[in-house]
C-alpha cells in the first residue's frame, strides 16, 4: 500500500514537471516572440485622462474658443545618460525641422547668435538670477550657453544645434522633472512627425506618443484680448495650483477669459489604466474614471459688432496715418496707431464690443510671442480696459451736469466767447476757434456750447463750478473708477483734483492746485485720463436717465452634461445719480445738435437713426499729433447702446466717429452690401471737419 501511494506521487511529480516543461518551451520557443511582445507592454501605468475645456460663445451661441484633439510628445524619466539623452533630443531636431516644427523653450537668450539676453524688464532679469544662483550677473549670454553646455555634457553638441539643446533641457530641468513627473516635450505636432517618431521608437526611449485637446480660437484675431488664452504653469505658480488637483503638464488661463473662467472651463480629469509599451504609445486600457468637459462660457459680446469695431479701428487708423502723411505738416494724424472702441448696452451695462488695435493671433500666441513683446505699438495691451486717456471735450458734459446740478449756471443762460478767456490776469487761455480761425462763438446757452465744443464757455462754467462738484459729479458716472467688468487687467484711470495732484508731484510748489487747473479740467484736459470703457458706460448712464450699470461681459456659464444654468450675470446698478430729467435732456440735446450740426454733422449727415455724441481731440504732446474721441448714444428718443472710440494720434475727435458710424451700422443692421461704400473714410474729411 505504502509502496502505491509512493509510485502516485512520482507519478503526479513527473506530470507537474513536464507541465512546466511545456509550458517554458511554449513561452520560449512555439509563442516565444508574441509574449516578449507582450512583456513589453508590462509597464504598467496610471494615466491622467485630461478633460477637454468649456467652449466660449458669444451671445447669439457662435463658438468662439473650442477644442480640437491632436497629438503630443511626452518624455517619461528613464537611466539614458546626459550624452545619449542629448543625442536623442538632435534626433528629434532633426525629424521637426523636417517638417518645419520648431520646439520653444523659455531661456532667456536670443535663439539666434549673436546671442543676447531677452529679459523684458529688471525685474523679470533679477528673478531669474535668483532663480540661477550658479550664473553670475556678469556673465554675457554667451558665457551663460557655456555654463549650461558644460551642466548638460554638450561638449559633442553641434554648434548650430547647441542653443537649442540647452534650451529644452533648460526646460525640462525648471519643469521639475521626474520619474512621477513627465515632461510634455512638444505639444500639437503634427502627424508627420508622429509617424516619423514610431518609425523609430527604439531610438527614443522614455518618449511616447499621447493625444491631447488643443484650444481652437475660431475667429482669429476677433476678440483675442477679451478670449485670453492658455499657457504651461509656471514653477512658481505651481505650489499653490497643485492643491486644486492640477498637474505641471496641465494648461492654465493666463488671459482673459481663459483666467478669469478656469475654474468653469477646466472640468474634471479622469484616470484609466494602461500599459506603457516600446511603441512609444502609452496602450489603451480600462478608463476608471471618466473625464467630464468643462462648462461653457457665454459671453455678452455680439462677434459679429465685435469684428466690425475691430475691422472699423484698423482701417480708419490707416487711413488717418495715411492721409496725415500726404497732408505733409507735421502732427496732423501720420502717426495715428493704435486705439480702441467699446459698445455697452445702456440699459443693462452688458458689453456688446470690446475691441483693440493692434492686436493678436492667440492660436500663434507662443510663436509670435517675442516679436509681440518688443512691438513698440502694444499689441498685447488691451487699450480698451487698460488705456486710459486724456477725455478732451467728451469731458464737456460732465462738467455741463455738475453745473446744471450745482446752479452754478443754468439751462438757458448766456455766456458770450470772447475767443480769449481774461478772468484771471496771469492765465488767459483761449477757446479753440480763436486758435484756429481767429473768431467767436459769439452769446450761447449750454445746449449750444455742447454743440460748438465752446472752451470759453467751459472755462467760465469750470471757474463758477469749482473742482470739488467737478471731480464729485465725474465720480458718480464712474470716471476715475473701475466699471466691473471681470478681465483682471482693467484700471481705473484718475478724475483731475487737487489730491490727485499732489499725488503727481514731489515738490510742493509742483503739488499746489492753482485756478488754471480747473478751468482745464472743465474741457476735459488737466489731470484727468480715463478708460474707454468707463468713458462708454459713463455716456451710458447719461444716456439712461442717470443710472450706472457695472460693465460685464459674461452673460451666463453652461452645464456641459446637460445645459443647465451653472451662473447667470444679472443687471447690476452701481449708481443711481441725482441728477433731474431736465438737466439731462439739456445736455442730450447738446450731444443731438453734435451729430446734426457740428462736428460730427459730415459723419452722421443724412443718418437715419438719431445719434447723440461728443467728439474730443486731446492735445499729449507738441511733438505728437493729438488724440481723438467720440462719445455717443442712439437711438436719441429710446437709447439702446453707447460707444466710445479711442485713435491715439488720430488727429480730430471726428476721426474716432468714423468707427462709431460702422458699429451703428452693424447693430442696426443699415450696413447693406448695397450701401457698402456709405461710411468709408473721404481723403479730404481730415481738413473739413472741426477741431473738437
Amino acid at each position: 500500500m505504502q509502496k502505491w501511494r509512493f509510485f502516485v506521487i512520482k507519478i503526479i511529480v513527473v506530470i507537474m514537471l513536464l507541465a512546466i516543461i511545456w509550458r517554458l518551451y511554449d513561452m520560449q520557443i512555439i509563442n516565444g516572440q508574441g509574449y516578449k511582445n507582450l512583456s513589453d507592454q508590462r509597464v504598467s501605468a496610471n494615466i491622467v485622462e485630461k478633460a477637454p475645456r468649456g467652449e466660449i460663445t458669444d451671445r447669439n451661441g457662435k463658438a468662439l474658443v473650442t477644442n480640437r484633439r491632436g497629438y503630443s510628445l511626452r518624455l517619461q524619466k528613464t537611466d539614458v545618460k546626459d550624452e545619449e539623452f542629448n543625442t536623442m533630443i538632435l534626433k528629434l531636431f532633426d525629424i521637426f525641422d523636417k517638417d518645419g516644427y520648431t520646439l520653444e523653450d523659455t531661456l532667456p537668450v536670443s535663439a539666434d547668435e549673436p546671442y543676447e539676453f531677452t529679459f523684458r524688464d529688471e525685474a523679470e532679469k533679477e528673478k531669474w538670477y535668483k532663480e540661477n544662483t550658479g550664473i553670475s550677473k556678469n556673465m554675457t549670454a554667451y558665457e551663460v550657453l557655456d555654463y549650461f553646455k558644460e551642466r548638460y555634457f554638450a561638449d559633442n553638441v553641434p554648434q548650430n544645434s547647441l542653443r537649442r539643446l540647452i534650451g529644452i533641457r533648460y526646460d525640462i530641468r525648471k519643469s521639475g522633472f521626474s520619474i512621477n513627473t513627465p515632461y510634455i516635450l512638444a505639444s500639437d505636432v503634427p502627424v508627420t512627425v508622429v509617424s516619423r517618431i514610431k518609425e523609430r521608437s527604439g531610438e527614443f526611449p522614455g518618449i511616447s506618443v499621447t493625444k491631447d485637446f488643443f484650444r481652437e480660437y475660431t475667429s482669429g484675431k476677433v476678440a483675442a484680448h477679451i478670449l485670453g488664452r492658455v499657457g504651461k504653469i509656471y514653477k512658481e505658480e505651481y505650489a499653490e495650483l497643485k492643491e486644486k488637483g492640477y498637474s505641471l503638464n496641465d494648461l492654465v488661463g493666463k488671459q482673459g477669459i481663459e483666467k478669469i473662467c478656469e475654474s468653469y472651463l477646466r472640468g474634471e480629469n479622469g484616470t484609466k489604466s494602461a500599459f506603457y509599451g516600446k511603441d512609444t504609445d502609452l496602450l489603451k486600457g480600462n478608463t476608471e474614471k471618466a473625464a467630464v468637459p468643462g462648462d461653457y462660457v457665454v459671453l455678452t459680446i455680439d462677434s459679429e459688432l465685435q469684428k466690425v469695431a475691430e475691422d472699423s479701428l484698423e482701417r480708419n487708423i490707416k487711413n488717418i496715418a495715411a492721409q496725415g502723411a500726404a497732408d505733409g505738416r507735421s502732427n496732423r494724424g501720420e502717426d495715428a496707431c493704435a486705439g480702441a472702441a467699446v459698445a455697452i448696452d445702456v440699459n443693462t451695462g452688458e458689453v456688446l464690443a470690446l475691441a483693440t488695435y493692434p492686436n493678436y493671433d492667440p492660436q500663434t500666441f507662443s510663436k509670435d510671442y517675442d516679436s509681440l513683446v518688443q512691438d513698440e505699438s502694444k499689441p498685447l495691451w488691451n487699450r480698451a480696459i487698460s488705456g486710459t486717456y486724456t477725455p478732451g471735450s467728451t469731458f464737456k458734459p460732465l462738467t455741463a451736469i455738475a453745473a446744471l446740478s450745482t446752479g452754478a449756471i443754468t439751462a438757458n443762460e448766456q455766456i458770450t466767447c470772447e475767443g480769449i478767456y481774461k478772468f484771471y490776469e496771469d492765465y488767459q487761455p483761449k477757446c479753440w476757434i480763436w486758435s484756429e480761425q481767429h473768431l467767436t462763438h459769439g452769446s450761447i446757452n449750454v445746449s449750444q456750447a455742447i454743440v460748438e465744443s465752446c472752451n470759453y464757455f467751459f472755462y467760465e462754467t469750470g471757474r463758477r463750478t469749482g473742482i470739488n462738484a467737478i471731480s464729485e459729479y465725474a465720480k458718480k458716472f464712474g470716471l476715475g473708477e473701475k466699471t466691473g467688468i471681470e478681465l483682471s487687467e482693467e484700471v481705473k484711470g484718475n478724475v483731475s483734483s487737487p489730491e490727485y495732484k499732489k499725488t503727481l508731484y514731489k515738490d510742493e510748489k509742483e503739488q499746489r492746485w492753482v485756478a488754471g487747473d480747473t478751468i482745464q479740467t472743465a474741457i476735459g484736459q488737466s489731470y484727468s485720463s480715463f478708460t474707454p470703457i468707463s468713458l462708454a458706460n459713463y455716456v451710458a448712464t447719461i444716456a439712461n436717465g442717470g443710472t450706472r450699470y457695472k460693465a460685464h461681459i459674461i452673460k451666463s456659464i453652461r452645464s456641459s452634461k446637460d445645459g443647465s444654468s451653472v451662473y447667470e450675470e444679472k443687471p447690476t446698478v452701481t449708481e443711481k445719480v441725482n441728477v433731474s430729467e431736465d438737466i439731462l435732456k439739456t445736455v442730450k440735446d447738446g450731444m443731438l445738435g453734435v451729430t446734426d450740426e457740428g462736428s460730427a454733422k459730415q459723419i452722421f449727415a443724412g443718418y437715419p437713426i438719431n445719434v447723440g455724441g461728443k467728439t474730443g481731440t486731446a492735445q499729449i504732446s507738441k511733438k505728437s499729433s493729438n488724440n481723438a474721441l467720440f462719445v455717443s448714444f442712439a437711438p436719441f428718443d429710446k437709447p439702446e447702446i453707447a460707444v466710445c472710440i479711442v485713435i491715439e494720434h488720430g488727429y480730430r475727435g471726428a476721426n474716432a466717429a468714423y468707427v462709431a458710424r460702422d458699429i451703428y451700422d452693424e447693430y442696426f443692421g443699415l450696413n447693406r452690401k448695397d450701401d457698402v461704400n456709405a461710411q468709408s473714410y473721404d481723403e479730404n474729411d481730415i481738413h473739413n471737419v472741426l477741431l473738437p
